[in-house]
């Protein structure tokens, strides 16, 4: 009998096939309505990572809310403030919003948090004890290092490569001149920081291969997209 196909194969073309119908509606066809579906995007994305989620227990729904719901709070301080990231405001193209900010920005802060930090516990997992020996470092404490400051790094470079795509498609703008502050990047870091240490102290199976898969396709999506819109 033919091998069953996997639930990461069947995540993976099913992200890929997605991604590539946003990016030619975008860039061949200027289309609003791809644009405003962004929103669905994500929330297919979160329900391929839950549903490729193996060993889903307690501490990693503890996980999904806590970094959902500081993700949303931090966006709402941010907004109507001016604190943390700067100053900006949200458009319309995220769909529902309160109090300015749409509520899958919480959803987008768990992809980023959950596919940085599986990404970053693969690569990782493999050296550490190396890593350990050398520096004479317990291996416990080597990984959530690496886990909490890798993983903060590796969100920020993705919010470097998205800024600019995002202010061009309309999801939120920034004030006053309306250039990137570098405050944002360093805000982001310290943030993901908080929240990665959220994702290293919580125990759950770290080891998804359509995370990863994930985020080289939006890393991908949103290279492009930046290369060709800033013609």
């Amino acid at each position: 009998m033919p091998k069953p196909i996997s639930k990461t194969t069947v995540a993976t073309y099913t992200a890929i096939l997605f991604h590539a119908i946003g990016l030619i509606g975008i860039l061949a066809f200027e289309s609003d309505l791809i644009i405003r579906s962004t929103a669905y995007n994500l929330l297919l994305s979160f329900a391929l990572l839950i549903w490729t989620q193996k060993e889903k227990n307690q501490a990693f729904f503890i996980f999904v809310i806590a970094t959902g719901i500081l993700g949303f709070a931090a966006e709402l301080v941010g907004v109507n403030t001016g604190l943390i990231f700067g100053k900006y405001t949200y458009g319309d193209v995220l769909g529902i919003r309160w109090m300015g900010v749409p509520f899958i920005i919480g959803i987008n802060w768990i992809i980023i948090v959950y596919c940085c930090g599986i990404a970053t516990h693969t690569l990782i997992t493999r050296v550490i004890g190396r890593l350990a020996s050398a520096a004479s470092v317990p291996p416990k404490a080597i990984k959530a290092i690496t886990v909490i400051t890798d993983g903060a790094t590796i969100a920020t470079f993705f919010d470097w490569v998205m800024e600019p795509v995002a202010i061009k498609l309309g999801f939120w703008k920034w004030g006053g001149d309306g250039m990137i502050p570098y405050y944002n990047y360093f805000s982001w870091f310290v943030f993901s920081m908080l929240l990665f240490g959220i994702f290293h102290a919580c125990n759950f199976r770290k080891r998804n291969k359509f995370a990863v898969n994930l985020l080289l396709i939006q890393f991908a999506f949103f290279f492009i997209l930046r290369f060709y819109l800033n013609q």
